[in-house]
C-alpha cells in the first residue's frame, strides 16, 4: 500500500503514520503473523519489532473499524444470524455473528452461552444499532424463536439451515486467523480482534466474483483511498 509521504507524524510515535497504517492493514487484511508483517516492513527498509506491530494493531485496529462502520452505506434489512463455537483457554465460547443480504458483517458478539438469553442479548444489540429487520434468517436453533418474536415481531423469521449459507462462509476467515494466532487467549481479546477484523475485511473484500475486473479495481482503489483518509485522521 502506498500512502502519501507528506502525512504528518503521529504525536508520541517514532514511526510515521503511513507505516503504522500499513502494518495494521497488512496484518488485518491477510492471514499473517506479526513476524510476517515485520519481514514485509524490513524488506522496505523499515526495522520495527513484532511487539510494536502487535501494539499498533491492538491500538488502532478498532479505530479503523469504527471509521469503516461509520462511513459505509446503510445495511440491508435482511439479516442472517449464526453462531459458531470458539474454544478459549479450554472453555467453550460462542461467537454470534450477523451479516446482511450483501454479506457484510453487521456485528459480532462473543458469549459463553448458546441459549435464548444470549440470542436476545445479541438481537437487542443489533436492533439498537440498525433498527428493525424485515427478514431474519437463522438455522433451526430454538433459542432464536422467542427473542425474534418478542424483539422483532414484524420480521419474517426463516429458520432453515440451507438458507444460511451466506453467513456460514463468513466464519472461515475467523478460523484461519484463530489458527495463526494459536487460539484466542480471552473473551475480551476475541471480541476486540473479531469486531475490527470483520469490518476491515468488509472494506477490502468487495465480492470480487460479482464484479467485472474494472469495477473490482475501482472498488479496491476506493478502499485504499478511504484507508489513507482514515490514516490522516489518526490521533494518539
Amino acid at each position: 500500500m502506498k500512502t502519501p509521504s507528506s502525512m504528518p507524524r503521529l504525536k508520541g510515535f517514532r514511526f510515521p503514520r503511513e507505516i503504522i497504517a500499513y502494518a495494521v492493514w497488512a496484518w488485518r487484511r491477510f492471514a499473517l503473523s506479526t513476524a510476517d508483517v515485520e519481514d514485509l516492513l524490513a524488506e522496505r527498509g523499515v526495522i520495527v519489532s513484532r511487539e510494536s506491530i502487535r501494539l499498533w494493531v491492538n491500538r488502532f485496529g478498532g479505530y479503523f473499524a469504527t471509521r469503516i462502520l461509520r462511513d459505509r452505506p446503510a445495511p440491508s434489512d435482511k439479516w442472517h444470524l449464526d453462531e459458531v463455537v470458539i474454544p478459549i483457554r479450554g472453555k467453550k465460547h460462542w461467537l454470534w455473528r450477523a451479516v446482511d443480504a450483501n454479506g457484510d458483517t453487521l456485528d459480532i458478539l462473543v458469549q459463553t452461552r448458546r441459549n435464548a438469553k444470549a440470542a436476545k442479548r445479541f438481537l437487542a444489540r443489533l436492533i439498537a444499532q440498525f433498527g428493525q429487520p424485515r427478514v431474519v434468517i437463522t438455522d433451526k436453533l430454538r433459542s432464536y424463536f422467542a427473542p425474534i418474536r418478542k424483539l422483532a415481531p414484524d420480521a419474517d423469521h426463516r429458520a432453515h439451515k440451507g438458507l444460511n449459507n451466506r453467513i456460514e462462509g463468513s466464519h472461515r476467515p475467523t478460523r484461519r486467523r484463530e489458527k495463526i494466532m494459536g487460539r484466542f487467549k480471552s473473551r475480551r481479546q476475541a471480541q476486540r480482534f473479531l469486531a475490527a477484523h470483520d469490518q476491515i475485511n468488509n472494506l477490502f473484500r468487495p465480492r470480487r466474483y460479482r464484479l467485472a475486473a474494472s469495477s473490482y479495481r475501482h472498488a479496491r482503489a476506493d478502499a485504499f483511498s478511504l484507508w489513507n483518509g482514515y490514516a490522516l485522521e489518526m490521533t494518539a
